[in-house]
């Protein structure tokens, strides 16, 4: 009898240690930084709410789509209602497969193939579960009243509310002027010292942009397909890419280096936008050399191939605004007005069951 409780008891433990192993032997500070993944649609930690998915605080021993007043899909509602609860063992395969292992779920996501990743996300979120988050340190603490009480600077102060009509605002700070004037043109202007390769690209891309765009760029679900459309520009439905359509490579670096990733914008260095942006040019055969290596010195040798198809805006060259005069409102044609072309109607509205809820995820 005593050996049958000690075997039960024995097995009892092993079941309960099964969905501690990943939250126990990751890293929490690298699952952090894994969780850059995950911001663009979810958040953790004091304050969280919820985003396009739901905010992961306490998610670890969390009944799945629980959380009230988030719009679950009815896959991951149905998965709760069979008694689906988050731990280590369930997180771990959802994490590697969402789509295979709840399927119909609106996670766009398309996983994490590193079994270290995942291990260290979960440590990660266990740190925000259970208890809430961390309470700060004394230090911590100290730190933030410091912060919060120490006087402005006179220059501060003077600067505020004293400019314009109402006396409201402030000069902004050269700093502040330089974080935010950042666009680089056609030309060049405004490009970084920086340098990257395809192969660099591929792995920074990887890391940061394929669970939206696809591994190739051929996009995840609704969201922009990066690569190929070729030859599309004149079909009913033609494939906007930056190969078959985009102007300028400058946008493209711009873009990439001002708001992606998405969720965590402004992250990258300019070295990694740079390995970025030359694997996109490989993933569209722009350049087809693994080895090939990106840099302001070389950006602009490289042009897309729909610039020319891009005209410079003449509107300031046309009569009425060179001669400063109204624009002719009626009566402007010697015969009837015709109708040349019409805009042709889009309905992007999801159709069929469990699609509700238009852009939200799980």
């Amino acid at each position: 009898m005593l050996k049958s409780l000690s075997l039960s008891a024995a097995a009892a433990l092993m079941v309960l240690a099964v969905p501690m192993t990943a939250a126990a032997t990751g890293d929490p500070a690298a699952g952090e930084k894994v969780f850059k993944k995950c911001k663009a649609c979810h958040a953790v930690g004091s304050g969280a709410k919820n985003k396009v998915g739901p905010h992961l605080n306490n998610v670890m021993g969390r009944t799945a789509g629980s959380i009230d007043g988030f719009k679950y899909s009815k896959a991951m509602v149905a998965a709760g209602g069979d008694g689906l609860v988050w731990d280590a063992a369930s997180m771990d395969a959802f994490l590697e497969k969402p789509k295979q292992y709840i399927k119909k779920t609106r996670m766009a996501f398309n996983g994490l193939r590193k079994e270290a990743d995942r291990a260290n996300l979960i440590a990660y979120l266990a740190q925000h579960s259970a208890g809430g988050t961390p309470d700060l340190s004394a230090e911590q603490a100290k730190t933030q009243v410091a912060a919060a009480t120490t006087p402005a600077s006179p220059a501060t102060v003077n600067a505020v509310g004293t400019h314009g009509v109402f006396g409201l605002g402030r000069l902004a700070l050269p700093e502040e002027i330089a974080a935010w004037d950042i666009d680089i043109r056609p030309d060049g202007a405004g490009l970084p010292e920086g340098r990257g390769t395809v192969a660099k690209g591929e792995e920074v891309y990887s890391e940061n942009c394929a669970m939206c765009h696809g591994d190739f760029g051929e996009g995840v679900d609704r969201w922009p397909v990066l690569a190929g459309g070729f030859d599309t520009l004149t079909e009913e439905r033609p494939e906007k890419t930056i190969g078959s359509y985009w102007p300028y490579l400058s946008t493209v670096y711009d873009y990439v280096r001002r708001a992606m990733p998405f969720g965590n914008a402004q992250s990258l260095s300019d070295d990694e936008v740079y390995a970025i942006v030359a694997y996109l040019l490989y993933l569209n055969d722009i350049v087809d050399d693994e080895e090939f290596e990106l840099s302001k010195d070389n950006f602009l040798e490289h042009r897309l191939p729909n610039e020319e198809n891009f005209i410079p805006d003449g509107r300031a060259e046309e009569a009425h605004y060179a001669s400063q005069a109204e624009p002719c409102m009626q009566n402007c044609t010697d015969g009837p007005v015709e109708i040349t072309m019409r805009a042709r109607v889009l309905d992007v509205t999801p159709e069929g069951e469990g699609e509700e809820g238009g852009g939200a995820i799980d």
